[in-house]
């Protein structure tokens, strides 16, 4: 790899990360829309924009022939439904002022991949790892145990992501072939639901603010351009590279929660976070000693 190809990588990588990062700041500008509408316009603008995308990129062959394969479209239906409960579960996480814990789902993410290895793909866990996972079912445990509830919001979002990794290793599509069919899918309940609370009168888009109205058609840009950042990353770096950018992102939903919501760092919080961040160095590490062999 030339060192042109390693800065682009890595230009895109945090490119990538950085707005998976900083994108409660665009759900918290349209808060006072209802999740359902907000994750209904993410679909709809989303397919309006990849659509054309996947034409000018040449990708309709494959897309067909994703579409055309039997079970291909019955993973990509299941990764749908996946997908699709993990965006909305995000919106109602910045909507309700829980980006901490939806920070918490995407630093736990790394360890429930690994765990779904194990069980699923038969992946043997070094003794760091397993130590990493244990780690992680610590801080959850933590934070259970002071709020007397589980973070549902977290492992929602970690689980639901990991999940929709695992499948989406065994469909035959890149990212955005498979997001473009993905929400093609999910596009005509979306539209059906845009158009039922537009003649009950609920729907916020086109209803008399333009700023709202725009920021909510901008749902599709906000979805496709950090996916094709990524995508150019992953051409371009190795998989460790990417491992590390990829705290980018709850990273900046934890410094957002903090410093810019105002959520609350309580003791025990801080506690559970800092079980994770000492999960994630010591499978990092792992992960490193194994790149190095």
């Amino acid at each position: 790899m030339s060192r042109e190809d390693l800065r682009a990588g890595v230009a895109y990588g945090v490119a990538a990360y950085g707005i998976w990062g900083l994108v409660p700041l665009y759900f918290k500008a349209v808060a006072e829309v209802a999740p359902l509408e907000v994750l209904a316009h993410r679909i709809v603008w989303s397919v309006v924009l990849l659509l054309p995308l996947a034409q000018l990129r040449g990708q309709w062959p494959v897309l067909r022939a994703a579409v055309a394969d039997r079970r291909t479209l019955a993973v990509l239906a299941l990764t749908t439904v996946l997908i699709a409960t993990n965006w909305f579960v995000f919106i109602l996480a910045v909507d309700t002022g829980r980006v901490l814990e939806a920070s918490l789902g995407y630093f736990i993410n790394p360890l429930v991949n690994v765990f779904l290895g194990m069980v699923f793909l038969g992946e043997r866990l070094s003794r760091p790892a397993a130590a990493a996972v244990g780690l992680a079912g610590l801080a959850v445990a933590v934070q259970t145990a002071a709020v007397g509830a589980a973070p549902w919001i977290a492992l929602t979002l970690a689980s639901s992501f990991g999940v929709y990794g695992l499948l989406r290793k065994t469909a035959a599509v890149g990212s955005v072939v498979g997001l473009t069919i993905e929400t093609a899918l999910l596009a005509p309940a979306a539209l059906g639901f845009l158009v039922w609370s537009g003649r009950s009168g609920s729907l916020a888009f086109g209803g008399g603010d333009p700023l709202l109205s725009g920021l909510l058609a901008l749902a599709g840009v906000v979805t496709a351009v950090p996916l094709l950042a990524f995508t150019s990353a992953a051409r371009r770096l190795r998989l460790t590279t990417m491992g590390f950018l990829q705290y980018l992102s709850p990273t900046g939903h934890f410094l957002l929660a903090v410093l810019v919501f105002g959520e609350p760092l309580d003791p025990v919080r801080l506690a559970s976070f800092a079980c994770i961040w000492v999960a994630l160095a010591v499978f990092t590490a792992d992960q490193l000693r194994r790149a190095r062999a």
